[in-house]
């Protein structure tokens, strides 16, 4: 009887233990389970948020509607009433700057809601977009420094969280998460109050870290694709100019009776600050321009193109140089930037008379080289005159002075800017002056071309590919 007794009560206490142990594994398969399904939800979710932000990045979308879809996102998928994104800025400190719903400020506010003339969300708004946080401050702030979450499932008795007198600002439970890309923290996602009226989960969070995790990649990524788009947008600018200015210069060194001319020009980037011009005034005369706009790229190109417009039409209506750069310089004076400036040196070379009138306006001094036996004895064309902008219309015009000088056959005439003397070797040595005049000096029998040529090779052999070149003009005028 005992036996049987015993019996019952281990086969009673072996069918509790076996119905418990299947429960017990039933509930955590329906919990793993349950857990299975909310990560395929939380992937899922992320994965959208991927795509829509880089559907938004392909089409261009500016950096802060970028920040309003995050928030958006992240308010729909965590049920949350509102949401904000902090942006670090360059000083280190955060700035609010995007938000959905009815976010609360990170600092107390000093006046009442009822007091206020707009309605709460205006002026929420206007409070949030000139609210900026210190380095550290609260927990945006330390979120920011230390580059880790904060979950914050009661706020109502967390004394690090700013408690509002507003009722519709009161914060139940929040979540704080990092925007971090390679290590670059670039704000802060804030995420406040379940629609549900209950806390945060552990899910939520984790879904949030998510999405901020996403978010800083997209906001880098299309950091990067806006940087590209500029530089196309510069290159197409610059390949503009380019052609505009490629307008301007001849294409080839002009035909005249009595000169053989040859032009190397050579820009230091797109486009060049040197300009050269020709000008047929009559069968005997005939006008050369050269000059060097201060700076480099599109500025100094469109202030070339404005001057070498300008100088053409002055050129046709006026008989000396030193005229001619008088009423250009007027011209120039209130439309030019201050801290801009063209040095320009202008020639009117007669063959009939077989001279040179020239006036130079601060540009590097012309090389004239006469037959002298077997070689050219060169001279340096000096002449006072500032430089174009540079000086009031009364001081220039008193200095700016025509000079004079013959040009007879055999003789050469070396136009050239800065690009060629100051051309630096390996060990920062330039070119200069005086080894271009003794090149000049060599060159008795040498055509212009074969002159700019040789003077090209031995620029390039002389210089350095490091160096940062200047744009390179060399125009050779010779007498035959």
């Amino acid at each position: 009887m005992n036996s049987f007794l015993y019996f019952l009560i281990g086969l009673t206490t072996g069918l509790f233990f076996w119905n418990y142990t299947r429960r017990k594994a039933k509930s955590e398969k329906s919990l793993l389970s349950d857990q299975k399904i909310k990560l395929q939800q939380e992937k899922e979710i992320v994965v959208n948020f991927m795509h829509n932000l880089a559907v938004a990045i392909g089409e261009g979308v500016q950096r802060k509607d970028l920040y309003q879809r995050i928030t958006h996102t992240a308010v729909i998928t965590t049920g949350a009433i509102s949401a904000c994104v902090y942006e670090k800025m360059p000083n280190g400190k955060l700035q609010s700057i995007a938000t959905e719903g009815l976010f609360p400020p990170q600092r107390k506010i000093n006046v009442s809601l009822s007091e206020t003339s707009t309605t709460r969300a205006r002026f929420l708004e206007r409070i949030l977009a000139s609210e900026v946080l210190e380095d550290g401050e609260g927990i945006v702030g330390e979120v920011a420094k230390t580059g880790k979450p904060v979950f914050v499932p009661h706020a109502q008795n967390d004394p690090r969280v700013v408690k509002h007198d507003d009722p519709s600002l009161i914060l139940r439970s929040l979540i704080f998460s990092p925007l971090i890309h390679d290590d670059q923290t670039q704000g802060v996602l804030v995420v406040a109050n379940p629609s549900n009226g209950m806390a945060f989960s552990e899910t939520d969070l984790s879904l949030v870290n998510s999405l901020a995790e996403q978010a800083a990649l997209a906001i880098k990524n299309a950091d990067a694709m806006n940087l590209r788009l500029e530089k196309t947008r510069m290159d197409s600018d610059l390949n503009l100019a380019r052609d505009v200015q490629e307008l301007f210069l001849a294409k080839e060194s002009p035909a005249f009776k009595g000169l053989e001319i040859d032009t190397q020009y050579v820009p230091s980037s797109q486009v060049s600050g040197d300009f050269y011009d020709f000008y047929k005034l009559s069968a005997t005369k005939f006008a050369i321009s050269v000059a060097d706009v201060s700076g480099k790229g599109v500025p100094a190109s469109l202030l070339m193109a404005l001057c070498q417009t300008n100088l053409r039409h002055y050129v046709k209506r006026s008989k000396s140089p030193r005229e001619i750069l008088i009423q250009l310089n007027h011209d120039l004076e209130e439309r030019i930037r201050e801290d801009m400036f063209i040095t320009l040196i202008l020639a009117i070379i007669d063959t009939q008379a077989n001279t040179i009138t020239y006036t130079r306006a601060g540009h590097e001094p012309s090389l004239l080289g006469k037959v002298s036996g077997d070689k050219l004895e060169v001279s340096k064309l000096q002449g006072n005159g500032m430089a174009l902008g540079m000086v009031p219309s009364e001081l220039f015009d008193e200095i700016i002075e025509d000079q004079f000088c013959t040009f007879k056959k055999g003789d050469m005439l070396v136009f050239y800017t800065d690009g060629v003397t100051e051309s630096q070797s390996q060990s920062n040595e330039e070119f200069g002056l005086e080894r271009l005049c003794r090149t000049v000096e060599s060159a008795k029998e040498k055509s212009p071309l074969s002159f700019n040529l040789s003077l090209m090779k031995d620029l390039k052999e002389f210089s350095s590919d490091s160096a940062d070149r200047d744009d390179l003009t060399l125009l050779t005028v010779k007498r035959v």
